[in-house]
This record gives C-alpha cells, sequence and structure tokens, in this order.
C-alpha cells in the first residue's frame, strides 16, 4: 500500500499543478476563437421588458440603446415562413387556442395589448405595434446585426430554412445557433456549419465536469458562446420548479458549480464569450460582470445601457 502511496500522490500533484497551469494559460495550448462581434448587451425577446416582445418595435428599441445582440426564437408557420415567437402554442401571446404551425402566416393573430415580463413577474409590457414578424425582415431590417437563433424542437424544415435565410443574407459569422438539446444542435450545425454555436444544457453539464476533473484545458472546445443562466436569479426571478424547495436548492448548487470566475476566465481567455441572462437588476449586471462575462441578455436594454455607461463591466475582484 505504501509503495502505491508512494508513486501515485507524485503522480496526482504533478496532474494537478498541470492542470491549473494550463487552466490559467490556455493559450500554450489552444488556438483562441476569434468572433465577428462582442455582445456585451443583448436584448432577450428583442428586449420584453419595454415593448411587446419579439416584435419589430421592441428589436427597434433594442437597437436605439445600441445592443450588441438580438436574442430571439423561432417557429415555423403551416405555410413555411419563418417567425420570430418564443411559444409554439398561442395561447400566452395571443389568447389563441392554435400552434403557430397550424396557421399561415398572414392568419396569426395579434399579440396581446400587454404581456407579463417572465423574468420579471408582475411587472408588464406594452406597446403600439402587436404584430408577429419574419425573421427575414429582421434580418433586412438588420442587416448587421448579430442575432441568437434559438430552435427549440426537431423541426428539419425549420432549421434548414433558418440556415437558409442565414445563407442568402451573408450573415453567418454574427448569427448563433441556439439550442437547449443537443440532438437539435447537431441538426443546425449540419445545415449550416459556418455558423456559431451556443453550448447546449448537456453539453455544458460536460464542460463543468471536465473542469472540475482539471480535464478542460485539454479538450478542443468547437462552442464559441456559453449562454448560461446567472444561478443568483433562481427563485427571485427564475422559477425552473414549481416547488420552492427545489428552487433554493437550484440556487445553491449551481451557484457553487457555475459561479468559478476561474472557469468564467478560462473560457474567455480560449474566445469562448460567456454571456449571463437574463438579468434585469443592476446588481446582477454587477454581479455578472465581476465573474469575468462578456455580457448580459436583459428585458430591459435601457436599463442595462445607463448601467454600462456610467460604470462600464467592474473591474474583477481579487
Amino acid at each position: 500500500m505504501s509503495s502505491l502511496l508512494y508513486y501515485t500522490l507524485p503522480a496526482l500533484s504533478s496532474y494537478v499543478m498541470l492542470s491549473i497551469f494550463f487552466l490559467r494559460r490556455p493559450r500554450l495550448l489552444h488556438t483562441p476563437w476569434v468572433s465577428a462581434f462582442c455582445p456585451r448587451l443583448g436584448a432577450h425577446r428583442g428586449g420584453s421588458g419595454e415593448r411587446l416582445e419579439n416584435t419589430m418595435e421592441a428589436m427597434e428599441n433594442a437597437v436605439a440603446q445600441r445592443a450588441d445582440l438580438l436574442e430571439l426564437d423561432c417557429q415555423l408557420t403551416r405555410d413555411g415562413v419563418v417567425v420570430v415567437s418564443h411559444d409554439k402554442h398561442l395561447s400566452r401571446q395571443s389568447g389563441v387556442n392554435r400552434d403557430v404551425g397550424s396557421l399561415d402566416f398572414e392568419e396569426l393573430p395579434l399579440y396581446k395589448e400587454e404581456l407579463e415580463v417572465y423574468f420579471s413577474p408582475g411587472h408588464f409590457a406594452h406597446g403600439s405595434d402587436r404584430h408577429m414578424v419574419r425573421l427575414e425582415d429582421v434580418f433586412r431590417r438588420f442587416p448587421r446585426m448579430p442575432i441568437s437563433v434559438e430552435v427549440k424542437e426537431q423541426n428539419e424544415e425549420l432549421i434548414r430554412k433558418i440556415a437558409g435565410l442565414v445563407r442568402h443574407y451573408e450573415r453567418d459569422e454574427i448569427t448563433i445557433w441556439a439550442s437547449e438539446k443537443s440532438s437539435v444542435m447537431k441538426k443546425c450545425k449540419a445545415a449550416n456549419p459556418e455558423m456559431p454555436t451556443a453550448f447546449t444544457i448537456s453539453r455544458g453539464f460536460w464542460v463543468l465536469l471536465l473542469y472540475y476533473l482539471g480535464l478542460l484545458p485539454f479538450i478542443s472546445i468547437p462552442e464559441r458562446f456559453l449562454i448560461s443562466f446567472l444561478p443568483t436569479i433562481i427563485n427571485r426571478t427564475y422559477f425552473p420548479f414549481s416547488c420552492s424547495g427545489l428552487n433554493q436548492l437550484a440556487a445553491v448548487v449551481s451557484k457553487w458549480l457555475i459561479m468559478r470566475k476561474s472557469l468564467i476566465q478560462h473560457l474567455e481567455q480560449r474566445g469562448v464569450q460567456v454571456v449571463f441572462w437574463c438579468l434585469n437588476e443592476e446588481s446582477d449586471f454587477e454581479v455578472a460582470f465581476r465573474l469575468g462575462a462578456t455580457g448580459v441578455i436583459t428585458d430591459y436594454p435601457t436599463a442595462l445601457r445607463r448601467y454600462l455607461d456610467n460604470h462600464g463591466p467592474p473591474a474583477p475582484a481579487s
């Protein structure tokens, strides 16, 4: 037993020291990704706290606040039009008991006159524009605006059409594939491999595991964006579970796992931009930037713009 420890402990110590060394100096092993843009201010659903979500009016407002990124979700209508819509079903947005895919584009109902802001419970957004928009119209209106396009389901026609629109409008470098599901992301990358990708949930857990095992410095990372929730918003503005106890547990566990400056700094040095969502309070902006995040996605682009103009990203705490 003693002889085993004699060889094991030095080997383990060397491994730990080597892992820490390359965690802090990843460019000795990897060439960092070079991004076409820096998403400091991202507008969630186009800025759904200040105007009705995903409307052209909301996006115009976000652009007026010098947003660096529009975060959008897409669905497909019955006649094959790619539309910007978070929900597949229209009941929450429009009060209509139909799926987006069961109607032609011209049949889509207007949004309700007010919509609750999902990450600011009890707050409601209003706007004069209540029309659902085509993704193509967004590309035409904002030709050089970076956009994160989230695909929620394995709809191959939707994925193929998004990829085609991105190619047609020459937006490959400034349009991000985003999805929670790895099976969906696989199809997205096959449809247009030139577009940068964000981590899926399972890939995010994989990176965390590699980080804690000390293996992350030695593994290649194909993704260019980590778009993650900020753990401190759980059970305050984000309620992933119906049970309060589970939300409290999730907040504690995810805060311990994710809020590691050494992890975020490692990813940033490798050109993986870390963006936290969906933050609507100045205290959360402060936490995200102090952790070393590239940027923040918010429902309130005016509030984040005010914060950035007044403070800028604060220097990381020592």
